[in-house]
């Protein structure tokens, strides 16, 4: 794990790129927050988050993050960003303050169903996949009013917006292709609904110049400010 003064060069340069690119696309510079993502990272990067005063954490896993939220659990707000299997759904409501990795009808479904039991109402992202990549998870663009309706009308879930990952791709018009679609598909659903949707979470290290001027509102980043993963 690097030492807490690198991570803090990283994370000035990581804001620094943010500013500018909000700059460029004529955005203010609060308009867009940074998610740390800790996954595979050791606890000592949520410490590290804690003590830089930034208020949450992303992870991809669910045991990953239950080992880390029972030792750093002070007041984070602990975001899931990776795909969440159904039969885990129980122990992410649990865990979790937000899931942003929502892809399935079947997972809207169980995730309201344990938040109620667990009296609580869950924040959740609509995971679509705008940049049709057959790897990524998500929901289809046309399957994306179903969906919204869907949970719309679950007691105990709060749609705060959309997600996606874009392809992997050398080509940077590929992943800008996908942030636009986001947003398009987000302006689209809250005119049609007639409800906010205020929150795209869309761009990583490789592509947060690109999700920011294509009107992301969060940007989750792991390697720029961590380094290198322990797999």
């Amino acid at each position: 794990m690097i030492d807490y003064s690198i991570f803090e060069q990283n994370l000035s340069a990581v804001r620094a790129r943010m500013v500018q690119a909000c700059e460029r696309s004529g955005r203010p510079v609060d308009a867009v927050r940074l998610l740390p993502v800790t996954k595979n990272h050791p606890v000592a990067a949520v410490e590290y988050v804690l003590r830089s005063g930034m208020g949450a954490v992303g992870e991809n896993r669910v045991q990953e993050a239950a080992d880390k939220h029972s030792s750093c659990n002070t007041g984070l707000q602990w975001e899931l960003i990776g795909h969440l299997q159904s039969n885990k759904a129980q122990d992410a409501v649990a865990i979790f303050d937000r899931i942003q990795s929502v892809d399935s009808l079947k997972l809207l479904r169980r995730l309201d169903r344990f938040a109620g039991e667990q009296d609580k109402t869950l924040a959740i992202l609509l995971q679509c996949n705008t940049g049709e990549d057959p790897n990524k998870h998500g929901f289809k663009v046309s399957e994306a009013d179903l969906v919204l309706e869907t949970a719309l009308g679950l007691e105990h879930l709060r749609v705060d917006g959309l997600m996606t990952i874009a392809p992997l791709s050398e080509n940077p018009d590929v992943a800008r292709a996908a942030f636009e679609a986001l947003r398009c598909l987000r302006d689209s659903l809250t005119e049609r609904f007639a409800v906010p949707l205020p929150e795209l979470s869309m761009g990583m290290t490789g592509d947060l110049e690109a999700a920011i001027a294509a009107g992301s509102t969060q940007i989750r980043v792991g390697t720029a400010l961590f380094g290198e993963r322990e797999y």
